[in-house]
């Protein structure tokens, strides 16, 4: 018999080799952390289910796409994402938009406001964007004078201006597992976009292999503001790093990206090997947060230990642990007047996540006062009063054999297995016939938010199952069978 150690090896080393097809480019290979108590924790992960994600910074003032308009790609959604009538150049638009640390005062932040919507909705994770691309820090870091804390800003004068930290204090009371978001790519750090040169694109500005220590610089200054977060914050469960295009690469991945701009000279890029040492880097992180979750987005390896497809869902799901990022409105950071998907939209979302194995993060994007739209407050409300009545079916589950049949069907089962639970996204008539899923002589069947017993008989063509119509109102959204093993 193999031991349990070696066995754990065995399966590691058989997914490691195993590269599935993904939707994303960005998505095509996974490869397990060594780490055993990594691998474990990220069960723990799975067992979540339900995330809050949170875009914010001062960009919310004019209530931009987050750092994206300062991007100088000649793209569409980037020059279309500037605010309009700031500026005919990008150089002083750039320089009004940096301003925008001045005036930033979220007199409204209240972040147990947050935490109380997010646990009342159910969810328990969050992830919170300390840095984005454009560099603003929101949190106290000694590395940089463009962040929340600053003399210059407006909001530092307030006693609770370190937001990050504020932040997860917030949500750690509330028993959340907290992330810290952090972009690797900095846009205002000139160790990064150095001022020596124009930048062109949204990589770093200058050649690597000239300028070795300018980038060590930049280097240092990534680990350094990390570690600030590792060791000044209280417990990270989380670091989920962004800009995935400053990676280490090899000669062949830029030989590659060089012949792609030549054909495609929309995006005019920089192909060079942005190497951060992440095996460094994570390695002190850990030191001082041990079992942290590394997700180093869209880079393949060890240190992306789950996959992040964002704003869809994959058909089938994935075979490794992973994640749907998507905004609960139509922007990842404030827009005045931005249209929230309904309740319902979103319950039907996180139950075809979450019966395909993955997690939803779900982003809401606070205003420029440090308020969330009431609108949210209302979705999280909503969510909430149906994770109440059903989310045993959604907590610490695993997918099914198959996930589900047709548009309307979902399952998901126990991770014992001595549960089963069927997802409806409409109330069937008084016959439902079930082909994908079995039961026994002596199992029992219930509406969840009901204690009725329900008729169900196994056939030749299925499980046959008996809903009386007057349960139609134990719930909202998607009404959900439980089929429990005896």
């Amino acid at each position: 018999m193999i031991n349990k150690r070696l066995a754990g090896c065995i399966i590691a080393a058989v997914i490691t080799l195993f590269i599935v097809p993904q939707l994303s480019a960005q998505h095509k290979e996974y490869y397990p952390d060594p780490d055993t108590a990594i691998r474990k924790r990220l069960e723990e992960w799975q067992d979540l289910k339900f995330g809050l994600l949170m875009h914010w910074g001062p960009y919310s003032q004019w209530g931009v796409v987050e750092s994206w308009s300062i991007c100088p790609e000649d793209l569409s959604w980037a020059t279309g994402a500037r605010k309009k009538g700031v500026a005919d150049n990008y150089a002083d638009y750039l320089k009004s938009y940096e301003s925008l640390k001045t005036t930033f005062n979220p007199f409204k932040f209240n972040p147990e406001k947050w935490a109380s919507a997010a646990k009342e909705a159910g969810m328990k994770y969050l992830v919170f964007t300390t840095k984005h691309h454009d560099g603003f820090c929101m949190f106290d870091t000694k590395l940089t004078d463009y962040k929340v804390t600053d003399a210059a800003c407006r909001f530092s004068s307030d006693a609770r201006s370190n937001i990050t930290k504020e932040i997860f204090s917030a949500f750690r009371k509330e028993n959340f597992w907290i992330g810290a978001y952090y972009s690797k790519p900095d846009w205002h750090s000139d160790y990064y976009w150095w001022k020596k040169f124009p930048a062109v694109d949204r990589n770093c500005n200058y050649s690597i292999e000239k300028h070795p220590e300018q980038w060590k610089r930049f280097t240092e200054y990534t680990h350094g503001q990390i570690e600030e977060l590792m060791s000044e914050y209280g417990k990270i469960d989380i670091l989920w790093l962004d800009g995935g295009w400053v990676k280490k690469k090899t000669e062949d991945e830029v030989k590659a990206e060089l012949s792609e701009v030549y054909e495609n000279s929309r995006w005019a890029r920089n192909p060079q090997s942005q190497d951060i040492d992440m095996p460094g880097l994570v390695r002190k992180a850990r030191a001082k947060q041990p079992q942290l979750i590394v997700v180093d987005r869209a880079v393949a390896g060890v240190h992306q230990n789950y996959l992040t497809p964002e704003q869809h869902i994959p058909e089938k799901g994935l075979l490794y642990p992973w994640e749907t990022c998507m905004t609960m409105a139509g922007s990842w950071s404030y827009v005045p007047g931005d249209v929230y998907k309904p309740a319902d939209e979103l319950v039907k979302k996180l139950v075809d996540i979450v019966s395909k194995g993955g997690n939803y993060l779900l982003n809401i994007g606070p205003g420029p006062d440090g308020e969330l739209d009431s609108v949210a407050y209302s979705r999280l409300k909503e969510i909430g009063n149906w994770m109440k009545i059903n989310g045993e079916a959604i907590y610490n589950t695993r997918m099914y054999s198959v996930f589900g049949e047709g548009e309307n069907i979902r399952y998901t089962q126990s991770k014992d297995g001595k549960a089963k639970y069927v997802f409806l996204f409409s109330f069937p008539g008084e016959k439902l016939s079930l082909k994908n899923i079995t039961a026994g002589k002596k199992s029992i069947v219930q509406l969840l938010g009901s204690n009725m017993k329900i008729a169900a008989k196994q056939t030749v063509n299925g499980l046959e199952i008996s809903i009386p119509s007057a349960l139609k109102t134990v719930a909202n959204y998607v009404w959900v069978l439980k089929i429990q093993d005896k």
